[in-house]
């Protein structure tokens, strides 16, 4: 069941990261007011790790020892290797909050305990995953032809209905091997969070708000049970008519 749908422009860049810094402190403290723990997916990407180092400046009531932290996916590469998600987002806020360990839950690298095997080491984060983990926000970037996570237009990941993770190990995009979540895990978050910038975008956000297929948009595939927010900036909001 999808919740309720909300798309915010903002002039610039910055402005997104500022509100979404915001409202992603008000979620979580609400959601450990509510429960005792928060969780969320974790995205890579300019704004995604741009969130986050707004985060580690100002994270207001967040208890980041309650907190458990997953990613919507990562890169099969060494744990060294920049363009691992994982790696970004602990120089930009788990080096710098009071995180539990135990609770820090990373995709395995190809160095890791799993070594080269990608279908294991995924088959172990959906093990992690399983059927029960429902996200409080799940945070997607999104490619100006509309994959989210590492889901792209008419490959097998996207039409996967019911491992919520998988392997890719040709991705259009380098490097060509990932480990991601899938819609039936996306989907069951309570809020799902686009944040999207740039002209080159444009398409993309107007194909998912026109009720495009996920199989040639897969930004349309993706929804919160409770909220879908889209924080967009001017350039990638420009084909939208929202009055």
């Amino acid at each position: 069941m999808s919740g309720a749908a909300e798309t915010l422009i903002f002039d610039t860049s910055a402005d997104l990261i500022e509100t979404a810094r915001a409202r992603f402190v008000d979620a979580l403290t609400s959601a450990q007011e509510a429960r005792g723990t928060a969780s969320i997916a974790l995205t890579g990407g300019s704004n995604g790790i741009g969130l986050l180092r707004a985060l580690a400046g100002n994270y207001g009531t967040v208890d980041w020892s309650r907190v458990e932290i997953y990613w919507g996916d990562d890169r099969f590469v060494p744990a060294t290797h920049p363009e691992r998600n994982s790696g970004q987002a602990f120089e930009a806020l788990l080096n710098h909050v009071p995180v539990d360990p135990e609770r820090v839950h990373v995709m395995a690298p190809s160095d890791g305990a799993f070594g080269d095997d990608i279908d294991a080491a995924a088959s172990d984060y959906a093990r992690l995953v399983g059927s029960d983990t429902v996200f409080d926000v799940h945070l997607l970037g999104m490619g100006g032809e509309g994959h989210v996570n590492s889901l792209f237009p008419g490959t097998p990941a996207t039409a996967e209905d019911l491992s919520p993770v998988v392997a890719v190990t040709d991705s259009p995009k380098p490097p060509p091997r990932r480990i991601t979540l899938t819609f039936p895990v996306i989907n069951r978050s309570r809020q799902v969070w686009f944040l999207v910038s740039g002209a080159d975008k444009a398409d993309a956000v107007s194909a998912a708000h026109g009720g495009a297929s996920r199989t040639d948009w897969p930004c349309a595939g993706a929804h919160g049970t409770e909220d879908t927010v889209w924080f967009v900036d001017a350039a990638a909001g420009a084909q939208l008519d929202l009055k």
